[in-house]
């Protein structure tokens, strides 16, 4: 063993144990293995960077733009609606749910996919009578599933593709190629879970989700000519409104208010629907029946507020946002309204909603009087926000997320996105060059605001492969690769190409319970690769093995972000998820190892 060799499998070792530790970020970690790769001389200083300009990290950081871009504009939502379904048996919903977030994560961040659809498993939950936790972790499960199906599924995919496009005579990897293994595992583990494995999930009183709930919201929504809602009566609104957690406590038709309407009246176009609702649900409730928001103005004409939101919107579309307020004991708010401060007047913001928790009122959102205590939920400009809640003594709590539906952008995510795959899948574009170019149009599009471009990026993602990408090349390049793959084989495999395979998938699936799954292919590529070489056989089985394993967080709530999500939602404890975990794991070995032999024969 060379000097070399052994600075690199310290650094590497070190690197590992900090990651399992836990207490910096994995970014950090990987920000100080290559910089002490260039330290102690195993990395030139011009090369230190390179990885940031690889074509894996600039794909990760376009397809988590286009995700969130499908999100805010409602493309998603709509799917969800119409994919699941409403009424059927806990084994159905739960195949439904978890065979969604599979389909998403092939084509979108699997973190967005899995962010999407836990309120919808938050309210299935209820409908089937089970803890949170065992639908959460079907579908965190399967999220994760889905992403090892397509190239852009999950990032460790785009880490392998980008290690074979080094090889000589070998190019990247296409779009679907990770669908040949990877689809039939999904679908495997899928119905497993669905059918058995949703009954190994422990039973646990979910603590988090509750100590987080800010309460329900008193809001406004205009039924616009072409909803769904108009011409209808109350009660066929409010069967839709149950389905959301919402409900209606007052009509207002032509500035007179009706507290409690009957059932049996009928619903107009332009009529304003005071309902109670959870932040949550308000983009389930604006988007099955098509309601627009109605903004807490001083009191002018229909006609003259609309003109002024349309002026606004086409000014700067792209600078508003949602923040939610707390009024102090000692705000200026207090005793007065949103019409009494002239709050579109004076900061050109809107007031969407008030969230009070003794009791509801029933009165106008613009004239209900602010107490102490409550919460509201802003619209508008941040700096204007900000300034808002300093002159009123209010304390800023969160932005929030409320994906206001809107078909146009929507089609237009949607379509941009297909393009994207398309352009790739085909190579008429290398991948990377197609979702970035994705992205500009995006851009000029505006299916996502200006704003969020750069926030829908997950940096310390960004940073982990980056930094990585060049120690994984030294790896290879002193030869360490190599090393550590003849030990395996002499040690364990024996000579055995099968059980080398085998050893390869079974290594990174028990690296990926413990540290980033990016990181473990970053790490496990070269060795893989210098596995194949040393048995001459083709590197695509180990690298695809590589792919399969590191999607195969199922054992621990850190090996991937989907699992920690639902550590607080469901309840859980560090030890409840090898329960489930441990199963699909094995399945996922007895049905991929057969699948890589056969189409990535060796």
């Amino acid at each position: 063993m060379t000097q070399d060799q052994s600075l690199i499998l310290v650094i590497l070792l070190a690197t590992m144990v900090l990651f399992m530790w836990g207490r910096w970020r994995h970014d950090m970690v990987a920000g100080a293995a290559l910089l002490a790769c260039v330290l102690v001389g195993l990395l030139d200083s011009a090369q230190a960077f390179t990885g940031f300009s690889h074509p894996a990290v600039v794909t990760v950081a376009c397809v988590l733009v286009l995700s969130r871009a499908l999100q805010t504009s409602g493309a998603v939502d709509i799917l969800t609606r119409y994919a699941l379904p409403k009424n059927a048996g806990v084994t159905l919903s739960i195949a439904a749910l978890t065979g969604l977030g599979a389909l998403l994560s092939g084509f979108m961040n699997n973190v967005g996919a899995m962010a999407l659809l836990m309120p919808v498993a938050m309210q299935m939950s209820g409908r089937l009578g089970l803890s949170s936790g065992q639908v959460l972790m079907p579908l965190a499960f399967g999220t994760i599933l889905g992403g090892m199906t397509t190239l852009i599924g999950t990032p460790p995919n785009l880490i392998v593709s980008g290690f074979r496009s080094e090889l000589e005579s070998a190019g990247a990897f296409s779009m679907f190629d990770f669908t040949l293994v990877g689809l039939p595992v999904a679908l495997v583990c899928v119905l497993f879970v669905a059918l058995l494995g949703w009954r190994l999930v422990p039973v646990r009183k979910n603590g988090a989700s509750e100590s987080f709930d800010t309460g329900a919201y008193i809001t406004e929504v205009r039924v616009p000519e072409k909803s769904k809602a108009a011409n209808q009566r109350l009660r066929d609104i409010e069967a839709v409104l149950d389905e959301a957690d919402a409900q209606i406590i007052a009509l207002v038709r032509n500035e007179v208010k009706i507290n409690a309407p009957g059932y049996g009246r009928k619903v107009l176009a332009n009529d304003i629907l005071i309902i109670e609702a959870d932040v949550e649900s308000l983009s389930d409730v604006l988007t099955s029946l098509g309601l627009k928001l109605e903004e807490a103005t001083e009191g002018r004409e229909p006609s003259d507020v609309d003109q002024e939101k349309d002026d606004k919107e086409a000014a700067s579309p792209a600078e508003t946002l949602l923040v939610e307020l707390v009024v102090r004991e000692e705000s200026a708010l207090v005793g007065r309204s949103a019409k009494d401060i002239l709050l579109r007047t004076r900061y050109g913001i809107n007031l969407l909603a008030l969230s009070r928790e003794d009791h509801k009122s029933h009165a106008r959102l613009r004239t209900i009087k602010i107490k102490a205590g409550d919460l509201l939920l802003m619209q508008g400009p941040q700096d204007t926000v900000m300034e808002f809640a300093s002159d009123y003594s209010c304390i800023p709590l969160a932005e929030r997320e409320l994906n206001i539906p809107d078909k146009n952008k929507a089609i237009t995510a949607s379509v941009i996105f297909v393009a994207a795959i398309a352009l790739a899948a085909f190579g008429i574009l290398p991948t990377a060059i197609a979702f970035a170019f994705a992205v500009l149009v995006s851009m000029l599009a505006k299916t996502l605001p200006l704003r969020s471009i750069y926030t829908a990026v997950d940096w310390p993602v960004i940073v982990l492969l980056g930094a990585l990408i060049p120690v994984a090349n030294v790896m290879e390049s002193t030869g360490t690769a190599s090393l550590v793959a003849n030990f395996l084989l002499e040690t364990i495999a024996q000579g055995n190409s099968v059980l080398a395979l085998a050893l390869i998938l079974v290594v990174t699936m028990l690296l990926s319970g413990v540290i980033n799954n990016a990181a473990t292919a970053a790490i496990m590529c070269p060795i893989a690769i210098g596995t194949a070489s040393s048995f001459n056989l083709n590197p695509d089985a180990f690298l695809m093995a590589v792919a399969i394993g590191s999607s195969c967080a199922f054992l621990t709530p850190i090996g991937h972000q989907n699992n920690t999500l639902i550590l607080g939602p469901g309840g859980f404890r560090f030890g409840d998820y090898w329960r489930l975990g441990l199963p699909v794991e094995l399945l996922v070995c007895a049905v991929s190892l057969p699948l890589l032999l056969i189409f990535w024969p060796l």
